[in-house]
């Protein structure tokens, strides 16, 4: 198998068809060989009864349809768990991204050696203020925390060499991230390619602006965790020991002060030095526990059940 195409959807039903037959005369014209897997993530429209369709029509469309929506980075796992290609590229289902821009991306992939090919969508059709101006403040603040230099860390359209899909944990919402999980698992040649953007031909978009202020949040998880997910106490256990450290210092410094220079003095509690040193020192200790207790949990954490599929087609 030379290509596997993952796609995850909710609620496309009107596009399906049109992005098939689209994907099917590109991949028939550079007579590759292919899959197309959909993930319907719990979609209510009719979208799975179009895939079934599609299926029974062409046998390299597959399935996998989740009880419920549980979110892009999910289906992805899902998809990358299921996709057999040596070449593996993602793309949205609303039309948005084209197909003709696969045949390139496979030829980076398998004639020029890398492993990431990331879409840029250079040209936009969205609303300026609502989403482009946002965008690029987000993927400007990306670049700047991940060290990967992308442009666009949101477009969809991305190409992986298949080793690179079956190495990383795609969760929570770090769909945007994989080039970062990527570079994290230690695959090194990430590239960016400019793809044409199309407008939206049918339906709305799922994504509201609140997607900007959880990627934020996300990039700040992913930063945490590419840094300290292994060792958390590294983090916070040097926070809490140095927390730790200026309490004793006051504590200290009080108690010398208090035996040798100003035996007379005020009392040890009715100074404000004396409230830095027990809140340093609490703090500290909290901290260090916090690392402690991290530690713990990641040597004996399991891999948990992040969704649960209904039905599959010709997997």
């Amino acid at each position: 198998m030379q290509i596997s195409i993952v796609i995850p959807l909710l609620n496309e039903h009107e596009s399906l068809k049109e992005l098939h037959d689209w994907i099917v005369q590109v991949m028939q014209s550079n007579h590759f060989l292919y899959e197309i897997i959909f993930i319907d993530d719990g979609s209510t429209d009719g979208s799975w009864e179009a895939i079934t369709e599609l299926s029974q029509q062409n046998e390299q469309v597959k399935g996998i349809r989740f009880f419920k929506n549980y979110g892009k980075s999910q289906a992805l796992h899902a998809g990358f768990k299921a996709a057999t290609g040596d070449v593996v590229i993602t793309m949205d289902a609303d039309l948005q991204d084209n197909p003709e821009e696969i045949p390139e991306m496979y030829r980076m992939i398998t004639q020029e050696g890398q492993q990431v090919v990331s879409g840029w969508k250079k040209i936009r059709y969205d609303s300026i203020i609502a989403k482009n101006i946002p965008s690029k403040l987000f993927n400007w603040a990306a670049r700047k925390t991940s060290g990967v230099q992308l442009h666009d860390f949101n477009c969809g359209l991305k190409a992986f060499n298949n080793d690179v899909v079956k190495n990383i944990e795609v969760h929570g919402e770090m769909h945007r991230y994989i080039p970062v999980l990527a570079k994290n698992a230690g695959f090194s040649k990430i590239t960016e390619k400019v793809v044409q953007h199309q407008a939206r031909k049918y339906g709305s978009t799922k994504f509201g602006a609140e997607r900007f202020i959880n990627g934020f949040l996300d990039l700040i998880t992913i930063w945490f965790v590419s840094k300290f997910g292994r060792r958390p106490m590294h983090l916070f256990g040097a926070l809490g020991v140095l927390m730790f450290f200026v309490g004793l210092c006051f504590s200290v410094y009080l108690g010398v002060d208090k035996l040798y220079v100003n035996k007379t003095g005020r009392l040890i509690t009715e100074r404000p030095q004396f409230f830095i040193a027990l809140t340093a020192m609490i703090m500290g200790t909290q901290l260090f526990l916090a690392g402690f207790i991290g530690e713990i949990m990641v040597r004996s954490r399991k891999n948990d059940t992040r969704y649960n599929i209904s039905d599959k087609i010709n997997l």
